[in-house]
Order: structure tokens, then sequence, then C-alpha cells
């Protein structure tokens, strides 16, 4: 079976090729880092809006004419702005979308936003949130809302990455993800009232202003309600060169809080190929209305694997990664603990 037949996640090679073939098209030229191994990044376009409440478009609706009827105010992306937390927006993406016949898309936040605890959805006319349905034609948007942290962004601030999936790949395995919750510092929890964190600015943030480091006692860590916090898996993550994963929250039932942000993982990460065995999964975790005892090893999460169409021709990490070879680690945004 070709690649062109064969259902599974487009590799890189394969984004390349639709965004040389106007199925992926932008306001601005791309960045040679925007195409990762099985997902590329997306940008923020020159305006953000303040919104009263979170919105889908609804089926026929645009989301440009939904902005117009719960805008409180628009901010200028161009000259950056601060997001505060607690509120929604909703921005401008500079990419648009052509998807070929068969093709559908999947957005998620990227690694560094989720570690932030600012919360993003990508928003497509008449569709769901983060998914795009086959053969969309039209703009993107993507909804923010910051938790913990205010924020600054900007014009071409990354936040979010498109998936892209050629029919419906099956499942290949589905493996628990549990917490590491042994000796020593173990986990970060976010500090109320700290200052604006730039999601432009990498290694440029004392960590002690915004996290306070959590010392396991007898490995158990109590979770707050309402409070953010930062943890490493127990196990270590390898994703295989012709593999793609999905981080998934855990059934509720399982326990009284969740990993607040799904994320993706590239082919390659963790992995001796790529220079990255024994990485760890870095998890963002909140308890829901009751306090609730994690354990060391407690499944916290699940990584469901899907083929991609083809190897893709570059793996994890050889654009240059802040998390390869991770362990617990915050986001790129602030400088190693105790520097």
């Amino acid at each position: 079976m070709s690649e062109l037949e064969r259902p599974g996640i487009l590799p890189c090679q394969s984004i390349d090729a639709l965004i040389a073939e106007g199925a992926i098209a932008a306001e601005t030229a791309f960045e040679p880092d925007q195409v990762q191994p099985a997902s590329l990044d997306l940008r923020l376009g020159a305006r953000v809006w303040r919104v009263r409440a979170s919105f889908l478009p609804g089926e026929g609706r645009k989301v440009a004419g939904r902005i117009a009827e719960v805008a409180m105010h628009e901010l200028d992306l161009i000259k950056g702005a601060v997001l505060e937390r607690g509120c929604v927006y909703i921005a401008e993406l500079q990419e648009r979308l052509a998807l070929p016949p068969g093709v559908s898309a999947r957005a998620n936040p990227k690694s560094s936003t989720g570690r932030v605890d600012v919360f993003v959805r990508l928003l497509s006319d008449g569709g769901a949130f983060d998914d795009v349905v086959e053969g969309y034609h039209g703009p993107t948007y993507i909804e923010i809302a910051p938790q913990t942290f205010s924020v600054l962004v900007r014009r071409g601030t990354r936040l979010n990455q498109l998936r892209l999936k050629r029919g419906a790949p099956q499942r290949l395995r589905v493996e628990s993800v549990g917490v590491d919750l042994s000796d020593g510092i173990a986990g970060f929890r976010a500090r109320r009232h700290a200052p604006v964190v730039d999601l432009d600015r990498e290694d440029g943030h004392d960590p002690r202003h915004y996290w306070e480091p959590l010392v396991p006692r007898d490995g158990q860590l109590l979770l707050d309600p309402g409070e953010f916090y930062i943890l490493a898996s127990k196990q270590a993550v390898e994703i295989p060169v012709e593999e793609a994963a999905e981080m998934t929250p855990i059934d509720p039932s399982v326990g009284e809080f969740r990993v607040h942000y799904a994320g993706f993982f590239d082919p390659g990460f963790g992995t001796d190929e790529a220079h990255g065995k024994g990485s760890r999964g870095v998890l963002e975790v909140r308890s829901h209305e009751t306090p609730f005892i994690l354990e060391d090893g407690q499944t916290v999460a699940r990584l469901v694997y899907e083929p991609l169409t083809d190897r893709p021709t570059r793996l994890y990490g050889d654009l240059g990664s802040h998390y390869q070879r991770q362990g617990l680690k915050l986001s790129k945004h602030f400088r190693a603990w105790g520097d």
C-alpha cells in the first residue's frame, strides 16, 4: 500500500508537500523549524479579542461572525499584548487550510503552553474544538485562556500545533502513564500572583518567582483543589520513529484529578536513535473540587499510539529541543531550578 493510500499521521515531508501545494498557507513565510516530525506549529496573527465567554461557532457559522457577537475589545499583537489570567481571548492564526479530500487535522497545545497553564483550543468555521474536518477550507483561530499566569504574546507566538491525518488510522496500543513521587523534588506547584510570563523569552524567568518545589512524604503528594502542578512520569516514554502518540486524560473514575492538557509526542521522542533514551513525560495536573492524595506510580494519563503514513525524514530533536532527554522540567521560559 502506498503512502497516499495508507491511513495514518502525516510525517514532516508530507506536511512540507501540503505547504508547497498551497493546502496550508500563511500570512507570512513559514519558518524553518515550524514543521515538526509529525506536526505543524501554528502562529498567532495580528489581532486578538477579549471575549465574554468561550463559544463554538455552530454548524454553518463562521468564527469571525461569532467574535463580533461576544467581543469586548480588540488588542494589537504586532505591538504585543498581555493576556490576563482568568480571561478568555480569541486570536487569529496566521495559517489557513485548504485540506485535500481524505485529510483531516487535530490540534493540541504545545508542551511549553501547557506547562505555564495556558488553556488553548483551535477553532475553525463550523467545527468542533481542536478537530478540523476532512477537506476543510478556511481560516483558523485559537481560544486562549491563561489560568495561573498572565502572559505576554505577539504576532508569531506559537501556542498550539496541528497534526494532520489521512483516513482513520487504527490505534496501535494504549499505555498507562504513572507519576513519579519518589525522593527529592518530585514536582512544582505554581505560585499565585506571579509576574507576567513572556512566552517568546526562553530561559529568561527566575523559576522561584513562579514555582514552589514539592517534596513528597512517603511517596505521596496532597493535591489542593484549584492548584496547578508540574510532575513527571514514573516510566520513560519512547515514541518509535514510525509512530506518533497523544497523551489523553485519565478516566474520571480513576480519581478526583486530571492531567490538565492533552499533548502530542512526535516520532523519535525518547528513542536511542534520536539520542533521547530515558526521556520522561512531563505532566500538568489539577485536582478537582476536593483535596486528593496522589501516590507514587499512580496512573494519571494514557498514551495513545497511532501509525505514521511513512517514516519521517526528521526525528524529534533534530531541529533542537528543550525537552529531549528531559526528566522533571519546567517550560523553556524558565531557567533551570537552582541556577
